[in-house]
Formats: C-alpha cells, structure tokens, sequence
C-alpha cells in the first residue's frame, strides 16, 4: 500500500490539504494513537482533549521550534465517532482558522487513514503540507514502536524533495 505524499487543493484563496495512510494495525489502535493524549503527545505534541461533539481540543506541536504561543492550536469537536471519525476546528494564531478530519477505515487487516485540513490560505497550506507529512510519518513510526523521525530533519527532507515542484489541483 502506497502512502500519497499529500494533496494540496486551492479553491480561490483557500486551500485543502488530503493526505491518506495505510498502517497495519487495527482503527482501535490508530484511533487510540490519534485521540489519548499521551499517546498523541509522542508523535505531535501536548494535547488536551474532550472526547465528545463539542468538546474542545488544545493542542502545542512539538514542532517546528517556536513559541508556545503561536504554535498553541485550539477548537471544537465537530465529529467524535469513534473508531471512526474525529473532526475538529483549527484555530492558530499563525494561520486561518480551519477545520481537521481523520477518518478510519478498515482496510486489507488494517487501517487506511484519511486525513484533511482545509480553510487554510493557499501559502500556509503549502508551509503545512510537508509538515502534516512529518508529523504522519512520526505517528507511523509511533504505531510500528519504531524510532520516530526527528520533525525538523523530516520536515526539510520533504520540503526539499517530495514537495519541490508537485502538483497543485485548483477547483
């Protein structure tokens, strides 16, 4: 199963970013890696999360290198369908406001994860696409209890490689 190295849809000014994954453990165990803040503060960062619609979520990547501040992300549970669906807004005070979904869906003994961001500038998705990337690639390493990736080295790598002249799809 290949993994897609993210897609970066713009629509006038706004962008969507749709990256999909395929791990080899069950949704319960994505699910778990994606939700359970101790689980998730390995491979993003600290997060508090209400698990239920309307719950709110606050979340301070790890990385990139910043002030606590800027990078603090926080918003609204809009889906919680567990082990499915996990959709909340993205308020972040370096970018526009949007909206995150993961989706799970069992796949071959397996899960295909279907992950989008959108709302965002068409400039700022271009910054986070191949940071999603780093940090997916970290909760892939994090689900095979493998080291995870350093962010910044991986963020530069993507950048510099995968992400240098890629398609962008406008609707």
């Amino acid at each position: 199963m290949t993994d897609t190295p993210g897609e970066l849809v713009v629509d006038g000014d706004r962008a969507t970013l749709r990256f999909e994954r395929w791990f080899p453990q069950p949704p319960a165990t994505v699910w778990a890696a994606i939700t359970e803040p101790a689980q998730r503060a390995r491979w993003m960062g600290h997060t508090e999360i209400e698990p239920r619609v309307d719950g709110r979520i606050v979340m301070i990547p790890a990385d990139p290198p910043g002030p606590d501040e800027a990078k603090r992300m926080t918003g609204r549970i809009t889906v919680w369908d567990p082990p499915r669906v996990l959709e909340h807004e993205w308020q972040q005070r370096i970018v526009e406001p949007g909206v995150v979904r993961y989706e799970l869906h069992a796949e071959n003994g397996g899960t295909r994860l279907l992950l989008t961001h959108r709302g965002l500038g068409v400039r700022n998705a271009s910054g986070f696409r191949p940071g999603t990337h780093a940090f997916l690639d970290r909760l892939r390493a994090l689900l095979d209890n493998t080291p995870l990736p350093p962010w910044n080295e991986r963020y530069r790598q993507l950048a510099q490689t995968i992400y240098t002249g890629t398609e962008v799809h406008h609707v």
